[in-house]
């Protein structure tokens, strides 16, 4: 993931920061629990494609 896309990038929902997950290709906001997921190199920062994090899910 590019650094500067990431630097710029925030949660649609709450505007906050989002976390890099390398493993499971997806941007964290740790906030909202969402994991909005990366689709071939782009990342899609749709709520409705995003995941909840469950509450075992470390952020």
């Amino acid at each position: 993931m590019d650094r500067k896309l990431l630097d710029i990038l925030v949660c649609p929902v709450c505007k906050g920061e989002l976390v890099f997950d390398k493993k499971n290709q997806e941007l964290i906001c740790k906030l909202d629990r969402l994991a909005y997921p990366i689709k071939d190199d782009i990342p899609v920062m749709l709520v409705d494609e995003a995941r909840e994090l469950e509450a075992i899910e470390e952020v």
